[in-house]
């Protein structure tokens, strides 16, 4: 049997003599079906629009696919739908009903898991890996959760009477795209709304396969529409007169658009945007899982992640320790084929987040920060970015305030507890942070004075559906996960 590991000696290695070598392992997709058109998700039916545009494989800049645009017009027509459905089935339809509907939804996923894997890292270019062992499964999780919920709402609420808000529009980012809908769409219909969901520019695919999930279980017509566009699809389904609730996840300058545009409304919102999050190491902290958990934090999906541990506070007496370790970890981190088993970090998702990052990378080397990035060979066809850190960084820097949403991390250092508390709170953000310590009573101190929403101790960005997610500041507000996220979609 042949072993697609091969090792050879390497000067990289020489505490442990011999560096691993990984022969390519790649995911199968052939058997996968993408269209070469997708039109809009309205009613049921699949509706033709006057426009479309592409979506590429940031890996390879190949194209996957025609995607409809949704003008003001479109956009109006599946608002009307969702209202319809909201008005004719799904308010009057018993709770037991709506959560065996929800339950369908994710057991067809669960079926179709493997294609939904694949679609998701050729269409955003994150790892296999990774949408195999967490979007998919997390978007099930959340799917099956909501089930649960459905005809248990008098439980969530002892002693109230939650009622269903209405027509709920919802927006959601190119990082995670079949999750970031899964956190939305389940919690809407499991209290009884009905959804126009709008996917994001650059990766629209799995949620339109996500329609046919739907038509397949058999949910009413109208209950979940989905659109795609760009920021103008986007303004509209806000603005839409038709619609009760809006939920988004996206950047904190859009958000505040959106909270400027409802103002006055009698609509509701709930917005999951930005984060520079501080991922805290203390001197007796377990150093090779910290060091795990930086890589964890921040490369994971190529820096894509909003609750990233995009800033790195580390004692001081501990500081050459841990730069030595991770320098170490990071020359043996995997860049390439997204659909390769064996790679640690994808594509950047697109054209325009690949300037993003270099200019703000190019703006720390310009402002005194120094950079350490390990030796690898760049695909010479799509957008890559080497995994990235920056040392000698000051709080002034860019790098160390704006939100960069790729790989790269800014390390800063700390004295005393206090003075890590107040460099982790020093931010616009408060979506996450990390706490790494062997003392229990060092953790709850720390975490009861940290100004984040989520909060890890020992690991980083693991996940739960039961687990209420959320921001503080200019990180958002609103809860999605957990009895929390009913909330956001009922009147109580």
């Amino acid at each position: 049997m042949k072993n697609n590991l091969a090792l050879k000696k390497t000067s990289v290695g020489k505490s442990l003599g011999r560096e691993m070598v990984y022969s390519p392992a790649p995911e199968d997709s052939s058997h996968i079906k993408i269209n070469k058109r997708y039109d809009l998700f309205i009613g049921g039916k699949n509706v033709r629009t006057k426009k479309y545009f592409k979506t590429i494989n940031p890996s390879n800049e190949k194209v996957l696919a025609e995607v409809s645009y949704a003008d003001g017009k479109d956009v109006e027509r599946a608002v009307s739908s969702a209202r319809k459905a909201y008005d004719k089935y799904w308010k009057n339809l018993p709770a037991r009903e709506r959560g065996k509907y929800i339950f369908r939804i994710a057991r067809i996923l669960q079926e179709k898991a493997r294609e939904f894997s694949i679609i998701e890292s050729m269409d955003g270019g994150k790892p296999i890996r990774e949408s195999r062992l967490v979007d998919v499964p997390l978007a099930i999780a959340h799917f099956f959760y909501y089930a649960g919920w459905a005809d248990k709402l008098h439980f969530a609420f002892p002693g109230l009477k939650p009622e269903p808000i209405g027509v709920a529009g919802q927006i959601i980012p190119w990082n995670f795209p079949l999750l970031m809908a899964a956190w939305k769409i389940a919690p809407a219909l499991a209290c009884g709304n009905t959804v126009v969901i709008k996917s994001a520019e650059t990766t629209p695919l799995t949620l339109y396969k996500l329609a046919e999930v739907i038509q397949e279980a058999g949910l009413p017509d109208g209950v979940v529409n989905i659109i795609s566009g760009d920021g103008k699809t986007g303004s509209s389904l806000v603005n839409s007169p038709g619609v009760d609730k809006i939920a988004f996840t996206g950047s904190t300058e859009v958000g505040k658009i959106i909270m400027r545009s409802i103002a006055g409304t009698n609509k509701r919102l709930t917005l999951e945007l930005g984060g520079k999050a501080a991922n805290i190491i203390f001197e007796d902290a377990p150093l090779d899982a910290a060091v795990e958990g930086i890589i964890n934090g921040i490369y994971f999906n190529q820096g894509h992640v909003c609750c990233a541990g995009s800033r790195l506070l580390v004692q001081e007496s501990i500081m050459e320790h841990v730069i030595r370790k991770l320098k170490f970890r990071m020359k043996n981190l995997r860049v390439g084929d997204p659909l390769d088993k064996n790679t640690d970090i994808g594509a950047i998702n697109s054209s325009e987040q690949l300037k993003r990052i270099t200019e703000l990378v190019e703006s720390g080397v310009t402002e005194g920060a120094e950079i350490y990035q390990p030796n690898c060979t760049l695909p010479a066809k799509g957008y890559w970015f080497k995994p990235t850190f920056f040392t000698n960084v000051s709080q002034s820097n860019r790098i160390a305030n704006e939100e960069i949403f790729g790989p790269v991390l800014s390390i800063l250092t700390f004295r005393t507890p206090t003075e890590a508390v107040e460099k982790a709170n020093n931010t616009f953000y408060g979506l996450s942070a990390g706490v790494w310590t062997d003392k229990g009573s060092k953790s709850f101190n720390i975490l009861n004075k940290l100004k984040a929403g989520v909060i890890w101790a020992n690991t980083f960005n693991k996940f739960n559906p039961a687990s209420p997610f959320g921001g503080y500041k200019e990180s958002g507000f609103g809860r999605e996960g957990g009895k929390h996220g009913l909330e956001a979609y009922l009147n109580v």
